[in-house]
């Protein structure tokens, strides 16, 4: 499996090994939907359960498994209505590298992929509706190829690197932002989705040409 697994994956690259511990707690596709939520903003099991769609002891009970591994960590509580609500931030990147992405079984691994797939797809449609392809440097892309097995390492390798560059970009832009104050220009959420996968054996060439290639 390529090392650029940026949807069920990554959100980051780690030159450390994972501890087979955390390979086991992010297995789980709700651990690893909390975790990617996690590494996005500061929420409680609460607010995660009402927008993973989740019952409330569940997420609850997979946010304790992360904390314990030190995945995430506790930033504040909240009194409410007689009762305290923690509030988590995350500590690392639901990342995998490819051999603890090899560990995991192939059922778990398509189960992650279709979570985030589904988000995806999701955030292209709302993308979509609202305007977020209108930018003239917007790009839509499809290309099919055919490569030797080196080939699909060596574009593995490819997109991993662009993720590490998109990440180092953000960095860099957040300390111009910083170093600009409140003169900085307006903020550009912007939102990066690559595929890299093996198609499907009954797709013929011609209906393959046929969805063609669009770059705006």
């Amino acid at each position: 499996m390529p090392s650029s697994k940026d949807t069920a994956k990554p959100i980051a690259r780690s030159r450390e090994e994972l501890d087979p511990r955390i390979v086991r707690a992010l297995s789980h596709p709700i651990r690893h939907r909390v975790l990617v939520a996690l590494n996005e903003r500061v929420a409680s099991p609460k607010e995660l359960a009402a927008e993973l769609g989740e019952p409330l002891g569940n997420v609850s009970y997979h946010t304790r498994v992360l904390a314990q591994l030190g995945c995430i960590e506790l930033v504040s509580t909240t009194q409410r209505r007689g009762a305290l609500e923690h509030h988590y931030r995350a500590v690392m990147r639901p990342y995998f590298d490819d051999a603890a992405w090899a560990q995991i079984p192939v059922s778990t691994r398509r189960s992650l992929f279709d979570s985030e797939l589904d988000r995806l797809w999701n955030d292209v449609a709302e993308a979509a509706k609202d305007g977020g392809f209108d930018h003239p440097r917007a790009h839509v892309s499809w290309t099919a190829i055919e490569v030797d097995e080196q080939g699909f390492n060596d574009l593995a390798d490819l997109l991993g690197s662009v993720v590490e560059r998109a990440l180092e970009i953000q960095a860099e832009s957040a300390g111009r932002r910083t170093e600009q104050g409140d003169g900085a220009a307006p903020e550009v959420r912007t939102e990066i989705g690559l595929l890299h996968f093996e198609r499907a054996a009954e797709a013929s060439p011609d209906k393959r040409r046929a969805r063609g290639k669009r770059k705006s």
